[in-house]
């Protein structure tokens, strides 16, 4: 009996499961990287710090080199099985932009709680002056990626069974 049978949505689950992995392992790259100094403040790298289209595209944060690249080698990344296996589709698609926004809010939430320059007690407006907009207790953007994440996994199932186009 494979795993299907046993958990609904188990292949969706055990993918969710890896990603945060990956997440939990760069959250813990970047902390190397970054310490105590978030959004690359400390990095030698360039900025834009203050544009419109960075109010728009990236929640008011400054544009750095740093993220530049990281931000693209992600999403490419996580692109691998598409080049590898030579097959794509919208549902794939769907499936790997969600997985690259879960990915991120992972990470991002992990870099706080795990950085001993932060902690949990710290992730708030106040601390985390690069997050600009903040709806309760997470920046704006965790919520609307959340969301978009929902919609692009539930889009990525195959219409009529309720199970992923990859279960």
């Amino acid at each position: 009996m494979n795993a299907r049978a046993l958990v609904p949505g188990g292949r969706t689950l055990a993918l969710v499961g890896w990603v945060a992995l990956l997440g939990f392992l760069f959250a813990n790259v970047e902390i190397q990287i970054e310490g105590n100094a978030g959004w690359a403040a400390s990095l030698p790298t360039w900025r834009i710090e203050h544009h419109w289209l960075l109010d728009i595209f990236w929640g008011g944060r400054p544009m750095t080199g740093y993220h530049a690249w990281v931000f693209p080698f992600v999403a490419l990344f996580f692109h691998l099985p598409v080049i590898f296996f030579g097959r794509w589709s919208w549902r794939i698609e769907a499936r790997i932009v969600a997985c690259v926004m879960t990915f991120w809010l992972i990470e991002d939430f992990l870099w706080f709680v795990l950085n001993p320059a932060f902690g949990i007690d710290r992730f708030d407006a106040l601390h985390v002056p690069w997050h600009k907009h903040w709806i309760g207790f997470a920046p704006t953007d965790h919520w609307t990626m959340s969301i978009a994440a929902l919609v692009l996994f539930h889009l990525s199932r195959e219409p009529g069974t309720g199970r992923s186009s990859h279960e």
